[in-house]
């Protein structure tokens, strides 16, 4: 399977997926075998739809980075955060759409990313 993202052209390889899985990995098993755990049941990440990143490669990366790990078998929930943009002149929030960037309540361009961006492990179930 080649992981490919429909906001890209054609062909382009999603290969960044693989790097953030295997940071998101490390970190987990670190964390899992200072608990003392013998396995890891569940991962829950976050990822902000800014971040690019593409669920179903992160889950085909993770099944096969995690075999003969602690991790290996486990599930990983995906929780996704729009893009959320805080207008700087009338102080309203809203979320961002594609290709247009001004705040729809006063049609404003100063704006500032406040959602969107976020990408970690909120938390993890172990045994």
């Amino acid at each position: 399977m080649t992981c490919r993202s429909r906001n890209y052209f054609p062909g382009f390889v999603r290969m960044h997926e693989l790097a953030i899985t295997q940071s998101m990995l490390d970190l987990v098993l670190e964390q899992a075998e200072k608990a003392g755990a013998r396995e890891v049941g569940k991962i829950n990440l976050v990822i902000g739809e800014m971040t690019g990143v593409v669920d179903d490669c992160i889950k085909f990366y993770f099944d096969f980075l995690s075999k003969g790990t602690l991790a290996e078998g486990a599930t990983i929930s995906l929780k996704m955060v729009p893009t959320v943009a805080q207008c700087r002149d009338c102080l309203k929030s809203f979320e961002l759409k594609e290709f247009d960037w001004t705040c729809p309540y006063c049609q404003g361009y100063d704006i500032k990313i406040i959602a969107g961006q976020e990408l970690f492990v909120e938390s993890m179930e172990v045994e």
